[in-house]
């Protein structure tokens, strides 16, 4: 098979509010005679690139032309991110909103799109909430006109009103969402800069301060919610998903299924708690999910939250305590245990040790190895 040492590389564009596609290729003379053949190319000293328009005989004509003589990267131009079978996230009460004349939508697409590809319900909120105070930023302009000094201006504006990092950047990623991925336009606002992402310690409980906030849970069924956060290291959102099937007292193990980023794995499950899981069971007799709210419903997040702070209050932690911190004492425990790294990233379902390595820098058990040079 001829091995091809000539590159073009595909891009979208969107220029004068036209989807074009862009071929980035090293100086060549052949490529360059066979470009000036194909449909009105033109050059954009924007992108730095030629472009032609976007349509499936121009593509069509880009692969046939250059076939045998360059290979065509298109990676980046047709990729789609490929996402399992999980349960379709409902979003039609965005649909349903009343709504007034006075105050822009999000598009429908946007939302369609937030739904194949199966954002977590989550993140369709915060995407649709930030997109929304974007758009109503600019309530005289129409979205496609909108510039990226435009994008700029508004995100300065966050900046001077305090907003954190976090939200400055989830701004970003709902404006960029819209048009990169709505519209399919790649590196649209390419050149946004991002504020530098803050480096945060985990805040972390004592054993003592957990084992105090399970003793005070109100009944089984939260004792079992503070318990199961803790001793499996679960999100929220992971606890709300559980299913009853999901418990495998036999291998004492804890399926937790299309976690963050669609991903299935492991995680521990206590003696302690699965006694308490099968009083609770007989008790409470849920049919699906694992917690259940009335009528047999999910569980919601908010209830979650309550729990924990209320078992906080009654152990007289006196800090802001919320559900995500369990799973960070969870961590850091097996971290101090003397746990190997790779197996905590593992059933924390992390992608890389990069992340799981943060709970080294508050594991207190290494520190109190080392002497302190006053006392030397």
């Amino acid at each position: 098979m001829q091995s091809l040492t000539k590159h073009i590389t595909l891009k979208h564009l969107l220029i004068n509010n036209q989807r074009m596609i862009g071929l980035q290729f090293h100086p060549d003379k052949v490529i360059q005679a066979l470009i000036k053949e194909l449909p009105a190319p033109r050059w954009s000293k924007e992108f730095a690139m030629v472009y032609i328009n976007n349509t499936k005989e121009n593509l069509d004509q880009i692969f046939e032309k250059f076939r045998g003589v360059a290979w065509i990267n298109g990676n980046s131009f047709f990729k789609e991110k490929i996402l399992r079978d999980n349960e379709p996230v409902d979003i039609n009460w965005y649909r349903k909103r009343a709504k007034t004349t006075t105050y822009k939508y999000v598009p429908e697409e946007y939302l369609l799109k937030l739904e194949l590809k199966r954002y977590a319900l989550n993140t369709c909120k915060i995407y649709i909430s930030l997109f929304e105070k974007f758009i109503n930023h600019y309530p005289d302009k129409d979205i496609m006109e909108l510039s990226e000094q435009e994008v700029r201006s508004y995100l300065q504006l966050l900046i001077h009103q305090n907003k954190s990092n976090s939200y400055i950047n989830q701004s970003i990623n709902s404006i960029k969402f819209y048009y990169e991925v709505v519209l399919g336009m790649p590196n649209r606002f390419y050149s946004i800069e991002r504020p530098r992402k803050q480096q945060k310690l985990p805040q972390v409980l004592s054993k003592e301060e957990i084992l105090a906030m399970i003793a005070n849970t109100n009944n089984i069924k939260h004792r079992c919610i503070v318990s199961l956060l803790y001793s499996a290291g679960l999100r929220r959102s992971e606890l709300l998903d559980l299913k009853i099937e999901d418990i495998d007292s036999k291998r004492m193990l804890i399926h937790i299924k299309n976690a963050k980023n669609n991903k299935d794995r492991f995680s521990l499950l206590s003696e302690t708690v699965l006694k308490d899981l099968r009083v609770y069971y007989k008790e409470w007799k849920p049919k699906e999910y694992l917690f259940e709210g009335v009528k047999g419903s999910q569980y919601s997040g908010s209830s979650i939250k309550e729990i924990v702070v209320k078992a906080a209050e009654k152990s007289k932690i006196n800090r802001r305590i919320t559900p995500h911190m369990l799973r960070h004492s969870f961590a850091t425990h097996l971290l101090e245990n003397g746990t190997d790294l790779r197996y905590i990233q593992t059933l924390l379902g992390h992608s890389s040790t990069k992340t799981t390595e943060i709970y080294t820098q508050v594991a207190i058990s290494n520190f109190k190895s080392i002497k302190n040079p006053l006392d030397l």
